[in-house]
């Protein structure tokens, strides 16, 4: 039995303490938040379970094998590297760091110790991804030209992070799980309309060595909630629309050909295939909860997590890379392949 702590139980704690609580082989042992009212609420739901407003408790309790740090992004290293050094195993919230220094450390301090580090990238842990994956890596959808996000709703505003940080982060988590390598170069656009408060929309591009483009739009001013992503392949598209209650995911069989035939050289020389869509089952488990078993199972097993320390990292510098060019107004920043230098 694995034992838990979490710290913060804001926005998204109350979810890691149910899954938690629900997850075989996991046992909430206590909780932590400055705000007593909350911890009123956790006491109310949860009666066995420990709670206080020092999260050095949780750190100081022998009887915790792991802590779980649902807090602001800016407390993040400080409360994640507290946890490893106190010889607890980390998950921590998107995004990982504030900085890639920071979360590099912290990569360093887990491995060092022996101890797993996830980072709750949740999205990864979906059925549409993993069949969107599944799909990419079956060499069923051919290369992979594009990838298109549109990820807009009004709010929430954040005040610590921009909108980048919190919406495109998924779609960069979502791109690394997909294609596999990482961006040689980001460029993006971006604006704060409030003055004194992070930019609340931006426009995101990536380019790959492989030849894949990848583009997110990310706003907290729209006055619909889109969540909406086109994967176009040389064989086939895919439509993945997570608003739809059941058909997520559409695959359509259609695509563009090209020939040099010089006995077509006077015509256009392109082709339209148009063939059936269809709708793939998808396992309609809640990822959390699938994510929450694959963190005991790595801790009992000493597994490395699917969504490890190393891809936290990769994701902080896409947020680092992103930001510095929508803050030069859309100039080129050049990233380095840290897959490779993993």
């Amino acid at each position: 039995m694995v034992n838990i702590g979490v710290i913060g139980y804001g926005y998204w704690g109350p979810n890691l303490v149910r899954n938690f609580a629900e997850t075989s082989g996991a046992n909430i042992a206590a909780v932590s938040d400055l705000d007593p009212k909350k911890l009123e609420v956790v006491k109310k739901r949860f009666p066995a379970v420990k709670v206080t407003t020092r999260f050095q408790d949780l750190l100081e309790d022998p009887g915790i094998d792991a802590i779980a740090v649902a807090t602001p992004v800016n407390t993040h290293f400080e409360l994640g590297m507290a946890a490893l050094r106190a010889g607890k195993h980390l998950w921590l919230e998107k995004p990982m760091t504030e900085t890639s220094l920071q979360a590099r450390q912290l990569v360093e301090e887990a491995e060092k110790r022996k101890l797993v580090l996830i980072v709750d990238h949740t999205f990864i842990y979906t059925g549409a991804v993993r069949k969107m994956g599944e799909i990419v890596k079956s060499g069923d959808l051919g290369r992979v030209f594009y990838y298109d996000s549109t990820r807009v709703n009004l709010g929430l505003f954040q005040r610590d992070v921009s909108v980048i940080s919190d919406l495109a982060v998924h779609d960069f988590a979502i791109l690394d799980y997909l294609l596999g390598e990482h961006p040689t170069a980001v460029s993006a656009s971006g604006i704060n309309h409030f003055p004194g408060t992070p930019e609340n929309l931006a426009f995101i591009t990536l380019f790959y060595e492989s030849g894949t483009i990848a583009h997110a739009n990310v706003s907290w001013l729209a006055p619909v909630k889109v969540r909406q992503i086109l994967l176009g392949g040389s064989k086939k598209m895919i439509v993945y629309d997570d608003m739809e209650p059941s058909e997520k995911i559409k695959i359509y069989d259609k695509g563009v050909s090209f020939t040099d035939d010089p006995k077509q050289i006077q015509e256009m020389r392109v082709g339209y295939r148009t063939g059936d869509m269809w709708a793939p089952k998808l396992d309609v488990s809640e990822a959390l909860r699938i994510e929450g078993e694959h963190f005991v199972n790595c801790i009992e097993q000493g597994k490395v997590p699917e969504t490890d320390g190393q891809l936290g990292l990769r994701v902080v510098e896409l947020i680092e890379a992103a930001t510095s060019s929508m803050r030069g107004r859309g100039e080129t920043v050049y990233v380095k392949n840290l897959r490779k230098a993993a």
